[in-house]
């Protein structure tokens, strides 16, 4: 299945990306997910029913720097669910998707947890903006959408939300990915040129 993906030109994928917000590192603890959000686009449109965003039970404090970073208090956490309980949810919108995150590594490791799962192939937004802006003053996220005109998008798609939320975080992965393809006019290009 990979494969058939990997011969697939962008304007045909379906990528799916995704973003985690955490409880903050704390010393001799590993870092845990207290968010996850799932943005979906097909032919570079966004699919918004196909989005996921859920608060997510965890066993730590969420540290005060994260949460002046992000905003989720213990308040939000009280009923939500664990992460291994919404694992149809996530399964559903990243199988047979390309993964899309804004430096991934923090995504990878937080869905270890699954350890069974394909999912693949990746695209990381920050290695494919350096590629193609290498000279950017900035590859952080909020910065490269407002540097690629980008916020108005940004509006129309989730007009409530703000920054380190993170199905806005993954909608914004996914406004900069489209955005790159049409740039560099890689419409047609195999994903394989670019994974």
């Amino acid at each position: 299945m990979n494969a058939q993906r990997l011969a697939l030109p962008l304007q045909d994928c379906r990528f799916a990306a995704i973003d985690f917000e955490s409880a903050g590192i704390q010393p001799g603890a590993s870092e845990a997910p207290v968010q996850i959000g799932i943005a979906v686009m097909q032919g570079l449109q966004f699919q918004p029913e196909d989005s996921f965003r859920s608060y997510l039970r965890c066993d730590q404090e969420i540290t005060w720097s994260a949460a002046k970073v992000h905003g989720i208090t213990k308040d939000d956490l009280q009923s939500a669910p664990t992460i291994m309980s919404i694992w149809p949810d996530v399964r559903k919108r990243l199988e047979g998707a390309v993964i899309v995150a804004h430096g991934a590594g923090t995504e990878k490791r937080f869905l270890r947890v699954f350890p069974t799962h394909s999912f693949g192939p990746w695209l990381d937004t920050v290695s494919l903006s350096r590629r193609c802006y290498p000279d950017a003053k900035s590859h952080r996220l909020g910065d490269l959408i407002q540097a690629m005109s980008l916020e108005e998008e940004m509006a129309s798609e989730c007009p409530e939300w703000k920054w380190h939320d993170a199905l806005y975080d993954s909608i914004a992965s996914l406004s900069l990915l489209r955005y790159l393809i049409l740039q560099m006019g890689w419409q047609e290009k195999l994903l394989s040129e670019l994974v």
